[in-house]
């Protein structure tokens, strides 16, 4: 039987005898095994990897690992079994896809654990570039070359760098990598660093990165970037768009307002960088002082003027004149008018500046300025049917008043409100005054009778003997004398 299967061996004879050849080893197609450099031919190496026939690897496939010396005759390598046994009978062997194979696993590995792999971009493909992972070869996006866009590569080219795995894809032999993300881990935790090192109040230099419709970005170091909201961009600006305030690219001093090392976020302050005007106009000009200014606009609150400083006041309504009602008032004034008034109240919280013109002149209303019985001669400004409206009194602060029908003589004859005119002067006597409304009561009749009580005191009574005319034109002739 045994001549027999050595005269005409089986298939399974064949099987069995390689079996028996490879003392029990499990070689498998696929894998990456050991073997040992049994000869060197010109740029081929022989392996031996313990099969019946050794295999043949090009010497190149070893030149390419770094720091690796020339392999010899009895160096033991690492090899990539393609094929046990080939047409010729060699057992087919790679060192390329060996380093292939390691690479992987050494990826997986690295990926697994969330950890940046080194690696150099090697060449361009159309969408990126292509990254050799030491063995292994990956795809880089051209959106993840950097945090910005990236016109010229050459410098990043050939230079070995981290990277970041994001995606592997063993079957398909894909793995997708990220420059970006590197940088920008590593952004993150400076800017962690170097917001934590911030405090409130202290000034910093930065650069005006960006601008929006609520602010501007500020770069205050590498990667750090605050925002100057519009309303802590200008003491006097205010409702203005940021880009009318600053500019890209600017060098600006910001003051720190806040800082939030959570969420990393840095508030900035423009304008506290800078002297503020309402300290300023305080310390140059306090309450009771008097200023001048443009009439900037008339609205139904009042009259506001154009200070120094590009910061404004307001003269409410009621501060524009102590007799004229200030709907009246303010029809005086234009726009670009040059007017003076006193500081009433300065709020620098809330930067206010509170006006008035009126304050100017004094009010006629305090003090003993108007008394009962005392006599003004007064100016006509309007007639009408019922009596004569006139004012009196200093030119800064005139008073107004209105003389009835029946106060404008002691003869029902003369009380014709059109005798008077417009601009004629008389004499009246203050009949009454109401402070608290601010209100002068004037009667030409009860001058008249004054005068005629004063006169026949003075010059004797009608019932001694001189008629009333000649009493009344004693008086007269020497008040003439006097004037």
């Amino acid at each position: 039987m045994a001549d027999d299967m050595s005269m005409n061996p089986t298939r399974d004879d064949f099987s069995a005898l390689l079996e028996e050849s490879l003392g029990g080893r499990d070689f498998m197609e696929g894998q990456v095994v050991q073997g040992k450099v049994v000869a060197i031919e010109k740029d081929i190496a022989i392996i031996d990897v313990g099969l019946k026939t050794e295999g043949r690897v090009s010497l190149k496939e070893f030149g390419e690992e770094e720091g690796r010396e020339p392999i010899k005759v009895g160096d033991t390598v690492e090899v990539f079994l393609e094929r046990v046994e080939n047409a010729m009978g060699e057992a087919v062997l790679s060192r390329d896809k060996a380093r292939r194979e390691e690479a992987w696993t050494r990826l997986e590995a690295v990926y697994e654990r969330n950890e940046p792999v080194m690696g150099a971009i090697v060449g361009r493909v159309k969408g990126g570039f292509t990254v050799d992972l030491g063995g292994a070869s990956a795809f880089l996006p051209g959106s993840q070359v950097d945090i910005r866009p990236v016109r010229d590569v050459g410098p990043l080219m050939g230079r070995e760098q981290p990277f970041a795995i994001l995606k592997m894809d063993r079957p398909r032999g894909n793995i997708v990598v990220s420059r970006r993300a590197i940088l920008e881990e590593a952004r993150a935790e400076q800017r962690t660093e170097l917001v934590s090192q911030l405090q409130e109040g202290e000034v910093r230099e930065g650069v005006v990165k960006n601008i929006t419709d609520y602010g501007a970005f500020v770069e205050l170091e590498a990667g750090v970037e605050g925002l100057v909201h519009v309303s802590e961009m200008s003491w006097t600006k205010k409702n203005v768009h940021p880009g009318k305030i600053v500019s890209t690219s600017q060098e600006v001093e910001v003051v720190v307002l806040d800082v939030d090392p959570s969420k990393r976020r840095v508030s900035l302050g423009l304008k506290q960088a800078m002297a503020n005007p309402w300290d300023a106009f305080v310390a140059a000009h306090p309450v009771g002082s008097t200023v001048e200014g443009e009439v900037k606009n008339a609205t139904e609150f009042g009259l506001f003027i154009g200070l120094e400083n590009d910061i404004d006041g307001m003269v409410h309504l009621s501060d524009l004149d102590w007799a004229v009602p200030g709907e009246e008032a303010i029809a005086k004034y234009n726009k670009g008018d040059m007017v003076k008034a006193k500081v009433l109240d300065v709020d620098v919280e809330k930067e206010r500046i509170s006006l008035g013109i009126k304050q100017l002149a004094g009010d006629p209303m305090t003090g003993d300025t108007y008394r009962k019985g005392q006599t003004v001669t007064v100016t006509v400004t309007e007639i009408t049917s019922g009596g004569i409206e006139v004012k009196f009194g200093e030119d800064e602060a005139p008073m107004t008043a209105f003389i009835r029908k029946s106060d404008l003589s002691r003869d029902r004859a003369d009380q014709r409100p059109e005798r008077f005119a417009v601009g004629d002067r008389l004499d009246a006597q203050i009949a009454n005054v109401d402070k608290a409304a601010r209100r002068v009561s004037l009667s030409v009749k009860a001058l008249e009778m004054a005068e005629e009580k004063e006169a026949i005191e003075k010059f004797g009574a009608s019932d001694s003997g001189a008629s009333l005319g000649d009493i009344l034109g004693a008086a007269l002739r020497e008040k003439a004398s006097k004037d």
